[in-house]
């Protein structure tokens, strides 16, 4: 039984939390939720309709726990790193937006792979 690591700082986190979304369609799928989650945030705001801050756990969580459920099959790390995991989340969407996710997953193989 492999011997799960323990994370004491955000940085050495996200390398592993890039890792776990080595597919394509679940990076999709938290890319999505992460976009709905800010969408529902901007238009609570305007809107003044705070009952939409409801949606936003369940778009953010159930895209990314498709993803790990069903394409990745594995156990989603915002179970054991939840605020790590909300900040990395934000980042890998902030590398699909800019179109570094690629090169940002070959770091991260990089740093993950070094440490084994």
């Amino acid at each position: 039984m492999a011997t799960e690591r323990k994370y004491k700082d955000f940085w050495s986190f996200d390398a592993y939390y890039l890792t776990e979304h080595a597919a394509v369609k679940n990076r999709n799928l938290h890319f999505i939720g992460t976009a709905l989650i800010i969408v529902l945030l901007i238009a609570a705001i305007v809107l003044q309709n705070w009952w939409l801050l409801a949606m936003i756990p369940v778009c953010g969580y159930g895209f990314a726990w498709v993803g790990h459920f069903f394409i990745e099959k594995d156990k989603p790390a915002t179970f054991t790193y939840p605020l790590y995991s909300l900040g990395s989340d934000f980042g890998m969407f902030w590398h699909i937006l800019t179109g570094q996710v690629n090169e940002e997953m070959k770091k991260a193989n990089g740093i993950i792979h070094n440490k084994s």
